[in-house]
């Protein structure tokens, strides 16, 4: 929910696994997020600019979590990037 200004002002916002799409609940203790950093191409170094990913708790619990986050950062569009 935002007020007139455009601010958030929910005290909760949830997230949703980027494997399953499955919503993580507040009582998902399992579930972690990740920031993936981009690295320039050219000296290695990082440039500021990282993508999020969110894990359940539910995937982690299987063992698919290092599946999961292999085959999302091989789909990774470079568009899809956020700064410090």
């Amino acid at each position: 929910m935002q007020n007139d200004r455009g601010e958030n002002v929910d005290l909760y916002i949830p997230r949703k696994c980027s494997w399953t799409n499955r919503l993580i609940t507040s009582q998902d203790k399992g579930s972690v997020q990740i920031n993936i950093a981009h690295v320039d191409p050219k000296t290695g170094l990082y440039t500021g600019k990282f993508t999020p990913f969110a894990l359940s708790g539910y995937i982690r619990s299987k063992g698919e979590g290092d599946l999961a986050l292999t085959s999302l950062v091989d789909k990774m569009p470079a568009d899809t990037t956020y700064q410090n």
